[in-house]
């Protein structure tokens, strides 16, 4: 879980545009990001699990 302060920080708008952190809005994670899902791996995969996430299946072969 990340810090409160850290979270807040990446929402707002800094004053270049290269600052800006992606993080994870459900748990604030900063590492291991995917942007096409705007969430962290540990989130993407328990969303998916659920079935909570629209053309994501689990893989097979």
């Amino acid at each position: 879980m990340a810090k409160k302060c850290l979270r807040i920080k990446a929402t707002r708008t800094p004053k270049f545009k290269v600052r800006t952190h992606n993080r994870c809005p459900l748990c604030g994670r900063a590492r291991a990001y995917y942007r096409r899902f705007k969430m962290c791996r540990l989130c993407l995969r328990k969303y998916a699990l659920r079935g909570q996430l629209p053309g994501v299946v689990k893989a097979s072969w």
